[in-house]
């Protein structure tokens, strides 16, 4: 088994991420290739749990900006991402790797409820767990989802997959000529600087258990093994010590 530094993970996955330069929808293409990106780490041995997020298909924000209850909305996006992880599921089991669905809103004929223990065992035995409907409540956020599953699994990391961007930067690269890189930062740093990589509940909520995050580019083919592997690449965020 070649040398791993995290043997269990929360990979968070943006549903832009798999949307490709549309920006809407699912395009097959893509999500074979993050399907196969995760069987390479599967291979390694790591234990993998995912949270995936539905802003290609539907955003809980921009529907409250439209005048529709914000609580609604936000339901809507719950939905969107079961649909992302039943289809990130199905890439997954063509490609012989057993995946289990849960949600946190029951769905019984398409998913398991969200059981902690279950997830756990799931682990364990070697499959993937993907988890959709964010937490289940309005107002919370899929970053936030992924900061409250990796401290109920006791994950060693979240892999914050983004699409198209590298790392953290001081401001937004594709705007701003004079935009730096971050290769280190703290949680409280995220939050004191207003950076743009998770919203400050998931930043706290990951601050507060220790749990290291890692920013990095998961269009560039085999990112995601290179973190799992130690490599320093994209953008580390720890603790405060």
């Amino acid at each position: 088994m070649s040398k791993i530094k995290y043997k269990r993970i929360v990979l968070k996955v943006s549903g832009e991420a798999l949307a490709g330069q549309e920006g809407f929808g699912i395009k097959p293409p893509i999500i074979v290739n993050v399907a196969k990106e995760i069987k390479e780490v599967y291979a390694l041995g790591v234990q993998i749990a995912i949270v995936v997020g539905g802003g290609n298909i539907w955003r809980g924000q921009t529907g409250a900006e439209m005048g529709m209850e914000r609580a609604q909305a936000d339901y809507m996006g719950m939905l969107a991402t079961v649909m992302n992880a039943l289809a990130l599921q199905d890439n997954l089991e063509q490609l012989d790797v057993p995946t289990r669905v849960q949600t946190s809103i029951e769905m019984r004929q398409i998913a398991e409820p969200y059981i902690r223990r279950k997830a756990i065992r799931h682990l364990e035995k070697n499959r993937v767990v993907i988890f959709a409907a964010g937490t289940g409540n309005p107002y919370f956020s899929t970053d936030t989802t992924a900061a409250l599953r990796a401290a109920e699994i006791d994950a060693d990391v979240i892999l914050m997959a983004k699409n198209n961007v590298d790392g953290v930067y001081s401001a937004d690269p594709n705007k701003d000529v004079h935009a730096t890189k971050f290769h280190e930062l703290t949680h409280l740093d995220i939050i004191d600087k207003g950076l743009n990589v998770m919203d400050t509940t998931a930043s706290s909520l990951s601050m507060d258990n220790n749990i290291p995050l890692v920013v990095f580019n998961l269009n560039e083919a085999g990112n995601i093994k290179r973190v799992v592997q130690g490599e320093q690449i994209g953008t580390t965020i720890k603790g405060d010590k």
